[in-house]
């Protein structure tokens, strides 16, 4: 399972309510072959998304991966800080195709 594990992003410096914006990770996954559980599609390589911090990408995977992840933050003036993704191993899966 991968997921967006700390991070953000603000658009408002100054947010006197102290929000926060959740952060959005694009992944690349590519080099073997694996299951997207979302789709249900054995691939060799695909794109998939993160939207925030409960959002997760389950992946069955029957040979190594790459997993690249991309962060997005387009407004400049207060570009800083980092994302953390985060994939762990959460069981045996099997029957991949």
């Amino acid at each position: 399972m991968v997921r967006i594990r700390k991070g953000s992003f603000d658009y408002i410096k100054d947010d006197p309510q102290g929000q926060k914006g959740e952060p959005l990770v694009m992944l690349w996954i590519y080099g073997g072959k694996f299951k997207n559980l979302k789709t249900n599609q054995t691939v060799p390589a695909g794109w998939s998304t993160l939207n925030g911090f409960d959002d997760t990408v389950t992946l069955a995977v029957s040979e190594p991966i790459t997993l690249c992840a991309f962060f997005f933050d387009i407004y400049l003036e207060d570009n800083e800080g980092d994302v953390t993704v985060s994939a762990v191993k959460v069981g045996e899966l099997s029957d991949i195709e």
